[in-house]
C-alpha cells in the first residue's frame, strides 16, 4: 500500500535475512496470538522484537488466512501520529484483522490510551505490539524478547579455543551467518573462536549490534573489532551501520520522561547488572530520589537487558550505556561526579562485607560474592575514577583473598600497581603490603625488595602492627621459594607474634601458622609440630578458615611423604584439593596436584601421575622447580606415552582426576 496512515496500514515487511534461533519465543508468541487480543513483544532496541513480529504474523496468518495491517510508528511523521487513531478505527472498522503496531514506544505515554480505545471500537481486532516499553492494559500479554543465548567468556579472546565449543551458540551462529555475508573468505576458526565469543558477550547478544560488528568483518577480524569496540565504543558504533545503533540509544533517552533520562544517564556508572537497591543507592540523589530512582527503573526495565542468573537484575545494552555516559561526563550539575563517589562507596561497602565473610569462615560465600560484583568492583578499583587512587587501594586490600587464595593474582597485581603508580608519596603500608605478597608468593621473589622497604618504613610510621606482621610472613614466603627454610620458619614465627589478635584485614593467625608448619615440614618431618599447637598466650584460630586449612594439609603431607607415609600424605592432600577446587585457589591446586602426581609416580602409577601434572600445567608459577614427578616419569615412561597422557591430562578438569569423596 501507499501511504500508511491514509490507507490505514502496510504490507508485512519482508524478511531480508534469516531467523537465526528464536524458536521457543516464535512458538509463544504465535501461541499468544491465537488466544489473546494485545500481545506486547518488550525488549531494548536492536533485539530482534520486529523480526520476531514478523515471523509470529507469517505463522498465524498463514494458518487461518487473517487479513494483517502493519503500522510502522516510527516511520509516521508526528502530525499524522495525532490522526492515526482515527484512521485506525475507521479503516478496520467491522473487519476481522491482526493489527501490528511496530516502535509502539515512540507514541510515549499516548501509546496506551490509544492501544486501549482500539480494543474497545474494534472488537474483532487483534492487536500486536512491538515496543521498549509495557502499555500496563489489563488486557496485555507481554512476551519479553531476549538476546541470544551467548556462550562463555573465553578465559584469553587472543588465545586458541576450540569451534565445536561455541558453535552451538545462537549469537555466533548469527555473525558467523552475517560475517561471510560481508566477507564471503570469512571462516570460524580455533583462531579466532575465542574472539567471536568474546565479542558477541560484549555486544550483549543483541542481534541489531552482532549484525553492525559482523557486517564489518572485511574490515576488522574479531580481534580487531573486539578492541576497538572495548577501546573506543563511540567511534567503532557510531561508524557506517552503527550509526543506527548509537541512534537507537538517542531514541531510547529522548522517548522518555525528564526523571527517566536522568536515571538512563546515571545507570551508566554501572559496570555490569544493578538491581533496584543498588540503583536506589548509587541514583537516588538530587532531583531524582531514591523513590523516583526505583519507579522510573521498574517502567525502563523492558527495554533494559534481564540478568538470566539473578531475577531482578539488569544492565544496559552496550550502545546506551556508552550514549548515556557521555551525557552523563558532560552534566552541567557535576551529577557524573556524584554518581562515580556513591557507586564508589557502595562497592567500597560491599568489598569490606566480603571481606569480613571471609573472616568469618564464609569463604565459599565471600569468593562468589565478590566474583559476582566483580565488575562493579573493578570499577570500584579505578583510580582515575572520582573516589581516586586511595581509595581504589583500599578496595583491592579488602579483596585480597580474592588474588591470593582465588586464582585472580594476575588482576590482582595489575589493580595495585596502576594505584599504586598513581598514588602520591607516601603511598599506603598495607597495599604495598599486599602488592608485595602478590609478586613474592606466586614465586617473583627477588623483584619484591624495593616493594618490601617502601611498605616496611610507611607501616612503622603509619604504626601499623598488622602490616609488619605480614611483611614478616612476605619476608618468610621469599626465603621458601629460595629454599632457606629455617630462615622462613623464623620469619613466619615472628610474624606470628607481631599479628595482633584482630588485624581488621589480610589473612588470619591460621593462615601464618600454615606457612610456618610448610617451612618447618620442608626441613623435615622432625620439625612439623603438632596438628593441635598454638602459640602461647593467644587465642585458638577459628577452624573455620578452610583455606589456611587446605595449606596446612598440605604441609603436613610434604611430611608425610618425606617420612615414608604415603597413605597419611595422599588422604591429606585429597582433603586439601577439596578446598582449593572449591575456592579456585590454583597455586594451591598446583602444589598439591604435583606432590599427588609425585606420590603415584613412586607407586608405580605413571599415566596417573601424567594426568595429574598435566591436569595442573597453566597453574604452576613459570619460575617453579619442575616437578620431582616428572623426572620419575622421565625415567619410567617412553616419551610418546608421556606427552601423550600430559595433553590428556592437560584437557581435563583436575576435579574430574581425583576419586570421589
Amino acid at each position: 500500500m501507499g501511504d500508511p496512515v491514509a490507507d490505514v496500514g502496510q504490507a508485512v515487511p519482508v524478511e531480508l535475512s534469516s531467523f537465526v534461533g528464536r524458536r521457543r519465543e516464535l512458538a509463544r508468541a504465535a501461541s499468544l496470538l491465537a488466544t489473546e487480543r494485545l500481545v506486547t513483544l518488550t525488549g531494548p532496541a536492536g533485539v530482534g522484537k520486529t523480526r520476531l513480529a514478523v515471523r509470529a504474523v507469517r505463522t498465524v496468518t498463514g494458518a487461518d488466512g487473517l487479513d494483517t495491517v502493519w503500522v510502522d510508528v516510527s516511520t509516521l511523521p508526528g502530525f499524522r501520529r495525532v490522526v492515526l487513531e482515527h484512521r485506525l478505527i475507521h479503516g478496520l472498522a467491522g473487519r476481522e484483522a491482526l493489527l501490528v503496531l511496530d516502535g509502539c514506544e515512540q507514541l510515549g505515554e499516548a501509546a496506551a490510551p490509544l492501544v486501549e480505545n482500539l480494543l474497545r471500537w474494534l472488537p474483532r481486532v487483534r492487536v500486536l505490539v512491538t515496543s521498549q516499553r509495557r502499555l500496563a492494559l489489563p488486557a496485555e500479554a507481554e512476551l519479553a524478547v531476549r538476546p541470544l543465548p551467548l556462550p562463555p567468556a573465553p578465559p584469553d579472546p587472543a588465545a586458541p579455543l576450540p569451534v565445536d565449543r561455541i558453535t552451538g551458540f545462537d549469537a555466533v551462529r548469527l555473525y558467523e551467518e552475517r560475517a561471510r555475508g560481508a566477507d564471503p573468505f570469512f571462516e570460524l576458526t580455533e583462531g579466532n573462536a575465542a574472539a567471536v565469543a568474546a565479542l558477541c558477550r560484549v555486544l550483549d547478544g543483541i542481534p541489531g549490534a552482532l549484525e553492525l560488528a559482523a557486517g564489518r568483518a572485511h574490515q576488522y577480524a574479531p580481534l580487531q573489532a573486539l578492541q576497538r569496540l572495548t577501546g573506543e565504543p563511540l567511534a567503532f558504533l557510531a561508524g557506517g551501520a552503527g550509526r543506527a545503533t548509537l541512534v537507537d540509544a538517542e531514541r531510547s533517552l529522548r522517548l522518555s520522561s525528564s526523571a527517566e533520562r536522568l536515571l538512563w544517564e546515571r545507570l551508566s556508572v554501572f559496570a555490569g547488572p544493578f538491581d533496584a537497591a543498588a540503583v536506589a543507592e548509587v541514583c537516588g540523589f538530587g532531583e531524582l530520589t531514591a523513590d523516583t530512582a526505583a519507579g522510573a527503573l521498574a517502567r525502563l526495565a523492558p527495554a533494559l537487558l534481564a540478568d538470566g542468573e539473578h531475577p531482578g537484575r539488569y544492565r544496559l545494552p552496550l550502545s546506551v550505556r556508552v550514549y548515556a555516559a557521555r551525557r552523563l561526563a558532560h552534566s552541567p550539575d557535576g551529577d557524573g561526579h556524584t554518581a562515580a563517589l556513591r557507586h564508589h562507596e557502595r562497592w567500597r561497602g560491599l568489598a569490606r562485607r566480603a571481606a569480613g565473610l571471609w573472616r568469618e569462615g564464609a569463604q565459599i560465600q565471600a569468593r562468589e560474592l565478590a566474583v559476582r560484583e566483580l565488575a562493579e568492583l573493578r570499577a570500584a578499583m579505578n583510580p582515575l575514577s572520582a573516589a581516586g587512587p586511595g581509595a581504589a587501594l583500599e578496595v583491592a586490600v579488602d579483596l585480597w583473598f580474592l588474588w591470593a587464595a582465588c586464582g585472580l593474582v594476575a588482576e590482582g597485581r595489575r589493580h595495585l600497581e596502576r594505584a599504586l603508580a598513581l598514588h602520591p608519596a607516601p603511598r599506603p603500608a598495607r597495599a604495598l603490603w599486599l602488592a608485595a605478597w602478590l609478586v613474592a608468593g606466586f614465586g617473583e621473589a627477588d623483584t619484591c625488595d624495593p616493594l618490601l622497604v617502601e611498605a616496611w618504613s610507611t607501616a612503622v610510621q603509619e604504626g601499623e602492627d598488622a602490616c609488619l606482621a605480614y611483611l614478616a610472613h612476605v619476608r618468610g614466603t621469599v626465603a621458601l621459594w629460595e629454599e632457606r627454610y629455617e630462615d622462613a620458619a623464623a620469619e613466619y614465627a615472628e610474624a606470628l607474634e607481631l599479628l595482633p589478635a584482630e588485624p581488621g584485614f589480610g589473612p588470619g593467625r591460621e593462615a601464618l601458622r600454615a606457612a610456618r608448619t610448610l617451612a618447618l615440614a620442608r626441613t623435615g618431618p622432625a620439625g612439623t609440630p603438632p596438628e593441635e599447637e598454638e602459640a602461647a598466650g593467644t587465642p585458638p584460630a577459628p577452624a573455620a578458615d578452610a583455606w589456611a586449612r587446605s595449606w596446612e594439609r598440605y604441609a603436613r603431607a610434604v611430611a608425610a611423604s618425606r617420612a615414608g607415609r604415603p597413605v597419611r600424605a595422599r588422604t591429606e592432600l585429597l582433603r586439601a584439593l577439596e578446598t582449593q577446587l572449591a575456592l579456585d585457589d590454583r597455586l594451591g591446586q598446583s602444589f598439591s596436584a604435583e606432590l599427588l602426581a609425585e606420590l603415584e609416580a613412586a607407586g608405580g602409577r605413571y599415566e596417573r601421575s601424567a594426568l595429574l601434572l598435566g591436569a595442573v600445567r597453566r597453574a604452576r608459577p613459570a619460575v617453579a622447580r619442575a616437578p620431582r614427578a616428572l623426572g620419575i616419569l622421565r625415567d619410567r615412561m617412553p616419551p610418546g606415552a608421556l606427552r601423550a597422557a600430559y595433553a590428556q591430562g592437560a584437557r581435563t578438569a583436575l576435579r574430574a582426576l581425583l576419586p570421589e569423596s
